[in-house]
């Protein structure tokens, strides 16, 4: 493994297929993860619409990663920022995050210099692109245009 602790964030409304490869990606490339998951609060603050409150999302991805890997690989916390644990814990080496995302690592970088720390490396996960070549998005599932998988929804 390339790294000892990653950090990795989200919304994690479904866990769908984009989640997982993000997930995976970051367990494939670290011996502990670090997950921080948006709080309601935050997501008021940023105008966003979820279907699960912070509660059932946190029940949610626990329930998923525990079918995949033990428990002492990961931690779960609540982002009530774009940062989050991976912006003041001296033993993350990177972020894992999406092409979406990635942008903001040079902010968070910047910060943890001010604070004394490492710069983090990035790892960045591709977009899941659904069966339209669209990438898949929890919007895109509470919508109804597709599914967990990417596949595109019959209209009747």
């Amino acid at each position: 493994m390339r790294f000892k602790t990653v950090a990795v964030g989200g919304t994690f409304d479904y866990i769908h297929k984009g989640h997982q490869t993000l997930l995976a990606k970051a367990f494939e490339c670290s011996e502990k993860v670090i997950i921080g998951v948006t709080t309601d609060n935050f997501l008021n603050r940023l105008g966003k619409i979820v279907y699960n409150n912070y509660e059932e999302r946190v029940r949610r991805l626990r329930e998923y990663l525990l079918t995949k890997y033990p428990s002492e690989r990961f931690e779960i916390h609540p982002l009530d920022d774009y940062f989050g644990p991976g912006i003041y814990r001296k033993e993350v080496e990177a972020l894992v995050a999406s092409a979406e995302t990635a942008h903001r690592v040079e902010l968070a970088n910047r910060r943890r210099v001010e604070m004394g720390l490492k710069p983090l490396d990035v790892v960045v996960v591709g977009m899941v692109l659904a069966e339209d070549g669209k990438p898949i998005s929890s919007s895109r599932i509470r919508s109804g245009e597709i599914d967990g998988e990417g596949h595109v929804m019959q209209v009747e």
